[in-house]
């Protein structure tokens, strides 16, 4: 079976194409063995571009663990950009787990994924009890009151005043898996460096630190905005690149914006 290697703000996918089969039925061995960077080909997710009835396709996804989830915008502008140069057009319609997601080509290269509402409802994040999103009863770390969002899949972001110093990677791991969070969680450290310009880190469930997260970055936003730390638009500064976060007023969806890099393509061992 054939793959594309791709990234977006070094997000970096392998991405299978098995329309002409009709689905992909990957065991959680299997997606971990083809995302493992010492014996597979290594990534933070693996992809597949299932039919779909209602879209131009269907989106799978397995994080580096083999867990499935339901959401990764960076992958849904990689799998956009690709559904765009294979049958030309402007815009595309990606169905996944998480709803349908509506992408099409901005400028200088770059794609726009409409992410959709976010969730912000204690029950939606989900958390394991009732309580506010915009300010969490939760602390970790010294670190206190972080937003909740799902974008499809759980946020939970703190505000430091350094992301780079943030222990992403020892409080990361310990915040995923807290009780609160019955379904886990992403965990975003995040800098509001300007009502416009947010410098952010994430820990994503499942895969671990990584250079870029779409929806992290969608959630990021939000949470600053709720939190009066925000405009409802900025640059979101990942360890990648950057991402164009909008948070439209008028009919509450996110808008995400940003680039796709097609790295080379291979063919998967029978192993």
């Amino acid at each position: 079976m054939r793959y594309l290697k791709m990234n977006g703000c070094g997000n970096d996918f392998v991405i299978l194409d098995v329309r002409s089969r009709g689905s992909l039925p990957l065991s959680r061995a299997q997606a971990r063995a083809i995302a493992d960077r010492e014996g597979g080909v290594g990534c933070d997710q693996v992809i597949a571009v299932e039919r779909s009835i209602r879209g131009d396709a269907f989106m799978r996804i397995w994080n580096h663990d083999g867990g499935e989830v339901d959401a990764c915008g960076n992958a849904a502008r990689c799998v956009a950009w690709l559904l765009m140069e294979e049958g030309g057009g402007a815009s595309r319609r990606i169905e996944t787990g998480a709803g349908m997601l509506y992408a099409e080509r901005a400028q200088q290269g770059l794609i726009t994924v409409d992410m959709g509402s976010p969730l912000l409802r204690w029950e939606e994040i989900p958390l394991a009890k009732a309580m506010p999103t915009d300010r969490l009863e939760f602390s970790a770390g010294g670190l206190e009151a972080p937003g909740a969002v799902n974008m499809g899949n759980p946020h939970v972001v703190f505000f430091v005043d350094d992301a780079e110093a943030a222990p992403a990677a020892q409080l990361g791991p310990e915040v995923e898996r807290d009780p609160l969070f019955p379904e886990a969680v992403n965990v975003g450290f995040a800098e509001v460096r300007t009502p416009d310009l947010i410098r952010l880190r994430v820990w994503e469930r499942g895969a671990g630190l990584t250079k870029a997260c779409g929806t992290g970055a969608c959630a990021a936003l939000v949470a600053a905005h709720r939190q009066g730390r925000s405009g409802r638009r900025a640059e979101v500064l990942v360890d990648g690149g950057s991402l164009e976060i909008e948070w439209r007023e008028g009919d509450d969806r996110v808008l995400m914006t940003g680039p796709v890099e097609l790295e080379h393509s291979g063919e998967l061992p029978a192993a």
